[in-house]
């Protein structure tokens, strides 16, 4: 039998996997049904495909979107993996077609919406297949507690229980909080599965959230400075998606549009241009997205605060699908809060099903107003215990934001909400300050206030954003309702008074590094082969790829076989096309402008041999005998990072020795408290003793939250 690693080099063009995918490939080999907790772009895929051909028969795998599943057996054929998918836009002649090949062991992969499992011909058809596995893709979707419930999930257990012999079941999903990990075992009634949750970090995404911008304008600039680069631009409602797609395109900036508002056909057109790069940028409501394979998006921008953490961080996550960075980027508004608490009292009516969606909700609003490290707040909120007080890799964590003393102005703002006695809204607030004089405003008498006409010489609009930017950052408040009133919060009476300064965080406009000019030949390449055959440029090869050739200008077959993402069949297929580009590039150009690193006549280093993780260093160390204290002193790191690092290991299934994090003597006191308090780290030091540091309650939390798990080994 080939090897897994084989396969991932024949198939895929990687020497090595990633975290967590040799074990959930290993677990489903063994016959074991079990549960992959991936972020977006971890390559969950991989954990079931490889499975998929080498059992025997055909795995069917259960993916949520139609319009997505031909972009996906696309990419697998291109790659020489046999796969096909059935669903209803084929006609009948077609299914049948596809059955027949599936009985004749053409295909080891078929993909299926999970709406097929009801249809009592397609029970009747599948009881004539050898199904040795069923992959259940975006697993989430079974859960009512989850950001996307899909009813139709719920059929999946009853259409295996009918198979005339139950397959491994495989559960797979980019987030899943503990209700949702427990619907996911349930409901699909999974027999004793192994659970992977291989960490929640993206470490190639960069988190930014501003406040206050003016929306529009931002997005505008923004896709100026990255109108090479493919991006996706989150919109709450179809109102704003339509709006903001007429002005990209109106200042020549060519850009798609979803939403369910949109025919099918123009749906499908829209998504079809973006994959194959035909626009760059999509304006988009969440309908689109879920299981898109476009690996190069370089940036995902929320227009608005989403509902959810969930939902923003399985959108956020896609971009940087190839391992390159990509950035995400929230433009918050104090409107946001109240648009989206409208949209949950809207579409929920059960009262707790309502009441935890506005808890969640409220969990993103934290998110947005937090001073500390976005990532780390994110992985806190799946439960990663992180230690870090920053990650270097954030807007909140780097300096390239130009802080601005703005106290003059917000004490003008302030004083005039004071003087309207907290009883009209931004608009009226807003008005005052200009100094309008429309009828409302002598009407109400309101023109002859201390404060009419501070800011004449500003544009209203920048006056409006002014006032948004102190309610974001909890200075100003707004009453609920459908006219919210601007009052002050309990930060404003110390501005007002002079005793606190207000700064702004002025967004630095960043200029992308240009790309070198064999890449651009090489995407250029790439677009005409993929025009050619009809499918989107990412399925020949990635951005990474390319950047790889580009850095590294193989010039044989040979030497192009060790760059990443290049398995044997597309080297066969495309191979002769993109050496003769680079050959003569680095004809025309010496080694140094080729490329300082170029290896033009040898192997290229291997670069799937990445070097090991800083925590596996770190554990490495620790199954050496080294201390703790020895190792901070050796890699020159905080004894509060080997921690971190260690912990880490263990949630990643390592044996560590916990001796070594907790005393004895304190582990007790510390569980004590657990059972009376719960494992809030925050209540857990309050009520502890000084001298229990907050590390080692961290630690006993971790130890007996994975002893816990060994025991339900579900």
């Amino acid at each position: 039998m080939e090897t897994t690693q084989a396969l991932l080099k024949q198939y895929y063009g990687y020497d090595e996997f990633r975290p967590g995918q040799e074990q959930i490939i290993d677990s489903l080999l063994q016959g074991k049904d079990t549960v992959a907790i991936m972020p977006t772009g971890a390559g969950k895929s991989v954990c079931f495909q490889i499975p998929a051909l080498l059992l025997p028969g055909v795995t069917l795998v259960i993916s949520p979107l139609i319009s997505l599943m031909k972009d996906q057996v696309d990419g697998l054929t291109d790659q020489g993996v046999p796969a096909t998918y059935i669903n209803s836009t084929l006609a009948n002649s077609e299914i049948d077609r596809r059955l027949s090949l599936v009985r004749d062991g053409r295909y080891k992969l078929v993909y299926i919406a999970p709406e097929r499992l009801n249809a009592e011909w397609f029970k009747t058809a599948m009881g004539d297949i050898t199904i040795s596995m069923v992959a259940v893709d975006e697993a989430h979707c079974v859960s009512q507690w989850g950001h996307d419930f899909r009813p139709s999930y719920r059929g999946i257990s009853s259409f295996i229980t009918g198979l005339p012999q139950r397959p491994v079941i495989g559960a797979f999903t980019a987030t899943a909080t503990p209700e949702v990990k427990q619907d996911i075992v349930a409901l699909l009634s999974l027999r004793r599965p192994e659970v992977y949750v291989t960490g929640f970090d993206r470490p190639n995404l960069f988190f930014r959230v501003l406040r206050g911008e003016d929306k529009p304008r931002f997005v505008a600039n923004y896709v100026k400075q990255n109108v090479n680069q493919s991006g996706i631009i989150y919109v709450a409602t179809r109102k704003e998606v339509d709006g903001l797609w007429e002005l990209l395109n109106s200042q020549g900036l060519p850009a798609g549009r979803y939403h369910a508002g949109l025919s099918d056909e123009e749906r499908a057109v829209q998504q079809e241009k973006f994959l194959y790069d035909d626009v760059r940028v999509m304006v988009a409501t969440n309908a689109f997205g879920m299981g898109i394979d476009k690996s190069n998006v370089r940036y995902v921008v929320h227009y608005n605060m989403p509902k959810n953490m969930e939902g923003y961080y399985q959108e956020a996550g896609r971009g940087g699908r190839d391992g390159e960075l990509s950035e995400c980027i929230l433009l918050f508004g104090a409107q946001d809060i109240l648009l989206q608490k409208y949209m949950i009292e809207k579409s929920v009516e059960n009262p707790d099903r309502q009441n935890y969606e506005l808890s969640r909700l409220q969990e993103m609003i934290d998110y947005c107003h937090t001073p500390e490290c976005l990532r780390y707040y994110i992985l806190r909120y799946f439960g990663e215990q992180i230690d870090d007080d920053e990650c270097g890799q954030c807007g909140n964590c780097c300096d390239d934001y130009e802080k601005i003393d703005i106290t003059v102005d917000a004490q003008k703002v302030l004083s005039c909400v004071y003087r309207l006695q907290e009883r009209f809204g931004v608009t009226i607030v807003a008005d005052v300050l200009k100094g309008s004089n429309n009828q409302r405003i002598r009407q109400l008498g309101l023109d002859k206030l201390s404060t009419y006409g501070l800011f004449n010489d500003r544009p209203l609009a920048d006056i409006k954003i002014l006032i948004q930017r102190l309610i974001a950052t909890q200075y100003l408040q707004l009453t609920g309702g459908h006219y919210p009133v601007v009052q002050l919060s309990p930060r404003a009476l110390p501005v007002l008074k002079g005793q606190l300064q207000v700064w702004q965080k002025t967004f630095t406009k960043r200029t992308p590094a240009a790309d070198d000019g064999l890449f651009e030949q090489l995407r250029q390449l790439r677009k005409q082969i993929a025009n050619r055959e009809n499918v989107p440029p990412y399925i020949i090869f990635s951005d990474l790829t390319l950047k790889e050739l580009s850095k590294f200008c193989p010039v044989d077959k040979e030497t192009l076989r060790n760059i990443k993402g290049v398995g044997e069949v597309k080297l066969q297929k495309y191979g002769d096309e993109f050496l003769a580009v680079i050959n003569q590039y680095v004809a025309e150009h010496p080694p140094a402008k080729a490329g300082e690193e170029a290896v033009t006549a040898t192997k290229p280093a291997n670069k799937t041999a990445d070097k090991t993780p800083s925590h596996l260093v770190t554990l490495q160390l620790h199954q050496q005998g080294i201390t703790m204290a020895d190792i901070a002193q050796q890699r020159e790191l905080t004894a509060t990072t080997v921690q971190s690092h260690l912990l880490r290991c263990a949630d990643e299934g390592h044996t560590i020795d916990w001796d070594q994090l907790i005393p004895p003597e304190a582990e007790q006191l510390v569980l004590a408290k657990i059972k009376e308090l719960g494992t809030s780290l925050k209540l857990l030091k309050q009520a502890l003793p000084d001298e229990i540091e907050y590390n080692v309650i961290k630690a006993v939390v971790s130890k007996h939250a994975q002893a816990a798990r060994k025991k339900l080994k579900y």
